[in-house]
C-alpha cells in the first residue's frame, strides 16, 4: 500500500509511524525541511519538502501511483485542494482530510456537499472528535483515561490507585478470585512515571495508574472495585468557548435529562458566538482563570469542569483553580504530551489529548477488515489494537496460554459472535474472532506477526 501523508506534525508523524510500522510505503509531505526530516531520521518513510497542494511537489511524492492521500496540513484549505488535486490530477483512489473550521464542516456534512465537486471521501473533525472524547470521559467520570471498543460493547479505562482502592496489595491473579464475574482485566500499569504491562503475580500500589479492560456493562462495578464513585454529571462548567468548547456544549445539551452547563469565553466575540448557537448554555464573558467569574458560574456547585481552550497552560490552571474551589471532577485539554506527568501532582482527574484522539480516528477511518482500532497510550508508549484473527495468524486455534505473546502484551478482551468475554489462559482463539490487546510500543511488530495482519482499507 502507497500513502502520501501530507503534513509532518504530531498528527502527521504519528500516523506516519502507525503505517510505516505495517510495511506501508509511506512518503511524507511538509513545507518544513526540519519536520521532514525528522520524520526520515526516525521513521522508514521517505520525506518530500513543500507544499502538499503543488502537483509538482505530489509528484515527487510518488502522487501517480499512490493508493491513498491522507492531507492532515494545520490549513484546512491546502487539506482541501490537496485532496481536489489528488483526485483530480493523479486519480488517487482514497483521499482524508482534516478540517477544522465550523463553516466547511456544516457545507460538508450538509445537502450542499457532493463528492463530485468537492472529492473527499474522510472528513475528520478534530473537534468533533475531541467533543466525543470529552463525553466519553464524562461518562466515566472516575476514569482519567477512556476509550470504547469492540463497537461499542467494551471500554479501556484509565484508574488512579488511591489509599481507599480496596485491592491495593493483592496480586492481580487473585483479582480473578475474588470478582469471578466481573469481566474485566487489569492490563496497564503506570507507576513512577513507567507504563508496564503487569504479570499475574504483580500487585497495584497506592500512586499507581492502572489501565483496565472491561465490559461496558461492568464499568460501573469495576469502577467501584478500585475504591472510585460513579456521580452523574448534571451540572458542569465549561471554560473555553472556542470550536471544541462548542461541540462539547451541543453535545450536553443533546445529553439524555437535563444538564446544566454554563461556559466561559475570554473573546467577546467568541462567547456573543456561542451564546447565539446554544440553547439552554449560559455563556460568561470573562478570563476563565478568574476566580470571582468561576464562583459566578457555580464551580464550588460543578459536578465537572472541562477547560477546553487553545492553551495548554490555561487549561491546566483552570483545573487547579477548579479542584481547589471544591469541584470533583476537572478535566484539561493537554496537547503537550510532556505535560500529562504534571496532571497526577496538580490534583487535575482526567486529560485528553487532540492530537492522540485525532490520530486513533483517522486509523479507525482508513481501516478495515482485520485491524479494525487502534489507541495510543501516553506518548506513544503503549497500543491498544482490536483486530479480526486471521486463519493464517499463529494464535488461531491456539490457547491464550499457549500463545507467545511478549512480555509486554497483555489480551483485554475477545470477542465471539459478538460476545465480549474475558480473556482466561484455557480460551481458545479462533478464526473469526475479535480480539484487543495491550501492547507496549516495542512490541506491536511482534504482535502484527503474530496477528498475520496485511493491513486492508477500504
Amino acid at each position: 500500500m502507497k500513502v502520501i501523508i501530507c503534513g509532518a506534525g504530531q498528527v502527521g508523524w504519528q500516523i506516519a509511524r502507525h503505517l510505516s510500522g505495517e510495511h506501508n510505503d509511506v512518503t511524507v509531505v511538509d513545507n518544513n525541511p526540519d519536520l521532514v526530516r525528522r520524520a526520515t531520521d526516525t521513521l522508514d518513510v521517505q520525506g518530500i519538502a513543500g507544499f502538499a497542494s503543488y502537483p509538482d511537489v505530489l509528484t515527487r511524492a510518488g502522487a501517480r501511483d499512490a493508493d491513498m492521500i491522507i492531507a492532515a496540513t494545520h490549513s484546512d484549505e491546502v487539506n482541501m485542494v490537496t485532496c481536489q488535486v489528488a483526485h483530480s490530477v493523479f486519480s488517487i483512489q482514497r483521499k482524508v482530510a482534516r478540517l477544522r473550521s465550523k463553516s466547511y464542516l456544516e457545507a460538508i456534512y450538509s445537502d450542499l456537499y457532493r463528492r463530485d465537486h468537492l472529492p473527499i471521501d474522510v472528513v475528520i473533525s478534530p473537534e468533533r472528535e475531541v467533543a466525543a472524547a470529552a463525553m466519553q470521559r464524562l461518562s466515566a467520570p472516575a476514569a482519567f483515561d477512556t476509550e470504547m471498543f469492540m463497537e461499542g460493547r467494551a471500554q479501556l479505562l484509565g484508574v488512579q490507585i488511591d489509599e481507599d482502592c480496596p485491592v491495593v496489595n493483592t496480586p492481580l491473579r487473585q483479582l480473578t478470585d475474588l470478582f469471578s464475574t466481573l469481566r474485566a482485566i487489569v492490563v496497564g500499569i503506570r507507576r513512577d512515571g513507567s507504563l508496564f504491562a503487569p504479570e499475574p503475580g504483580d500487585q497495584l500500589f497506592v500512586g499507581d495508574s492502572a489501565y483496565v479492560f472491561a465490559h461496558v456493562d461492568d464499568v460501573s462495578r469495576t469502577i467501584e472495585v478500585f475504591g472510585k464513585k460513579q456521580k452523574r454529571q448534571e451540572r458542569v462548567v465549561i471554560v473555553g468557548g472556542g470550536n471544541v468548547g462548542l461541540e462539547v456544549a451541543k453535545a450536553l445539551e443533546a445529553r439524555a435529562g437535563r444538564t446544566r452547563a454554563k461556559m466561559i469565553e475570554r473573546n467577546r466575540q467568541s462567547a456573543e458566538r456561542a451564546a447565539e448557537t446554544l440553547e439552554r448554555t449560559i455563556v460568561l464573558n470573562g478570563d476563565g482563570l478568574d476566580r470571582s467569574l468561576m464562583i459566578e458560574a457555580g464551580i464550588d456547585r460543578a459536578d465537572a469542569m472541562l477547560a477546553v481552550t487553545d492553551d495548554d497552560k490555561v487549561n491546566m490552571l483552570a483545573a487547579v483553580r477548579a479542584k481547589a474551589e471544591g469541584c470533583p471532577l476537572a478535566i484539561a485539554l493537554i496537547n503537550d504530551p510532556t505535560l500529562v506527568p504534571l496532571m497526577a501532582p496538580l490534583g487535575i482527574d482526567a486529560y485528553i489529548n487532540p492530537r492522540a484522539t485525532t490520530v486513533s480516528s483517522i486509523l479507525r477511518h482508513i481501516r478495515y477488515g482485520r485491524v479494525r482500532q487502534v489507541y495510543s497510550i501516553g506518548d506513544a508508549e503503549a497500543e491498544v489494537i482490536e483486530a479480526e484473527v486471521m486463519s493464517t495468524s499463529p494464535m488461531a486455534g491456539q490457547m491464550i496460554r499457549d500463545i507467545d505473546f511478549p512480555e509486554g502484551v497483555l489480551v483485554g478482551a475477545v470477542s465471539k459472535n459478538g460476545v465480549v468475554m474475558r480473556p482466561s489462559g484455557g480460551m481458545r482463539i479462533e478464526e473469526g474472532d475479535v480480539i484487543a490487546l495491550f501492547a507496549m510500543a516495542a512490541d506491536v511488530p511482534e504482535v502484527e506477526r503474530l496477528m498475520q495482519v496485511s493491513i486492508d482499507f477500504f
